[in-house]
């Protein structure tokens, strides 16, 4: 067998925003579209790329109702710590901060509208700058703080139509693994019904909130600690002022029900 070329076919709810988060953000060029379809490539080693609307006939039909998930669209990049610097530079959706693993794997991952994973990929080898083992490496490290203090600033501010979101520790901000942030709620308000992928830690520093996960509802006055399960439905409401601060792993997405693909945390990347 002689393989010419080779292309990833994924089948997605919306192709149109699959097709220009891989333009925008990824390089790709359209080779062909029509509803529902898009081919994509690049001129290089990348994979080829094929776009196609969940319920289109082109499929047999015990695949039309399907669609892409569990599986993680992998690239192998040099500089990975630019691309990640330029793709955060340009809002796009970074769901796992970049790392490295002990058998010298670095990399960092998107989710893009579908929830169609990427992966950038950089390997690291002896002796490169990237594992550094000299007195440089010693001098870097001698002269890095020990800690990192962080201060609010309203660039981490984000406001939604039912709480105050204020940014703290995150992987833009100095923390490696962990995000945290401050959740104000006037008298009443109520969020919206959704899903972490990780544990969230919440404790209330002033009022109260009532937290209904899973279908049971706890209020959590001030000075206690909430722990919320990753993939369980949650709301939160506030039957008073209240204020809360929350923590969780940097990676962490969120779903609602009823809607398609995944949904980062703003004030927490």
């Amino acid at each position: 067998m002689n393989v010419s070329t080779s292309t990833l076919s994924l089948t997605v709810a919306d192709v149109d925003a699959s097709r220009e988060f891989l333009t925008t953000h990824l390089g790709y060029q359209v080779a062909m579209a029509a509803d529902g379809f898009a081919s994509l490539t690049r001129e290089d080693a990348a994979v080829d790329i094929v776009l196609l609307g969940r319920g289109t006939e082109v499929l047999p039909p015990e695949q039309r109702d399907q669609q892409a998930a569990g599986l993680i669209l992998a690239f192998t990049v040099t500089d990975l710590a630019a691309e990640e610097a330029r793709l955060r530079a340009a809002g796009a959706p970074i769901t796992m901060p970049l790392r490295e693993e002990p058998w010298g794997e670095r990399l960092f991952q998107l989710t893009d509208p579908n929830g169609v994973v990427v992966q950038l990929v950089e390997w690291v080898t002896p002796g490169t700058s990237e594992t550094p083992d000299t007195d440089d490496a010693r001098t870097e490290q001698e002269e890095a703080p020990a800690v990192h203090v962080i201060s609010p600033s309203d660039e981490t501010v984000t406001v939604s139509p039912n709480a105050t979101m204020t940014g703290l520790a995150a992987p833009s901000r100095g923390s490696a693994e962990l995000s945290t942030w401050t959740v104000e709620m006037a008298a009443g308000a109520t969020g919206p019904e959704h899903t972490i992928s990780r544990e969230q830690v919440w404790t209330v520093t002033a009022g109260s909130l009532e937290v209904t996960c899973d279908g049971r509802t706890e209020k959590v006055a001030a000075g206690q600690t909430v722990v919320l399960p990753p993939d369980l439905v949650r709301r939160v409401h506030a039957p008073e002022a209240a204020e809360a601060h929350v923590a969780m792993r940097a990676d962490a997405h969120a779903t609602v029900p009823g809607t398609e693909g995944t949904r980062t945390l703003p004030w927490a990347e």
